[in-house]
């Protein structure tokens, strides 16, 4: 098995934006639309409010995600842009991403961590009910949303 490697890089890097407009297209086929027009500011993925992360198989990008701060306590994070390519699907990305950040996250003092889904993506809410994810009360941009699932665990 190959190994998955894990780099931080700014969320607007062309790397991190390529992987970012393929998640997009991803949610867009799934519920239509531009697939998620939830207001984000590269700079909110800055250390220490935030990390994104990119995942590589054989050297290519295959999956991203980060983490925000949220509220105003300073001890949440939001995970966002959480993405794994179709050919790397199956092969752990999604679960390696998942745990680097998390480990951001409680490395830069989180104690909790939470995050918006929708009801159409059964594969990313098995992964976070399997990493140990709870309901919790819907949030965010998409709270009243019909089929918004929100789910949070400390960390």
């Amino acid at each position: 098995m190959q190994e998955i490697e894990i780099h931080e890089v700014p969320f607007d890097s062309p790397v991190a934006q390529r992987l970012i407009t393929a998640a997009l297209a991803d949610l867009g086929a799934r519920y239509g639309g531009s697939g998620d027009d939830t207001p984000v500011d590269p700079s909110e993925f800055v250390p220490p409010a935030g990390v994104f992360l990119v995942a590589r198989l054989d050297g290519q990008p295959v999956g991203c995600g980060g983490w925000r701060s949220h509220g105003d306590e300073g001890d949440t994070a939001e995970l966002k842009r959480m993405y794994t390519a179709p050919q790397a699907r199956g092969r752990g990305v999604a679960r390696t991403v998942l745990a680097a950040i998390e480990r951001s996250a409680r490395e830069h003092g989180r104690k909790r961590i939470i995050l918006e889904c929708g009801d159409r993506q059964p594969e990313a809410i098995a992964l976070y009910a399997a990493a140990g994810y709870e309901r919790i009360p819907n949030f965010g941009f998409y709270a009243d949303a019909p089929g918004c699932l929100s789910f949070g665990r400390t960390l």
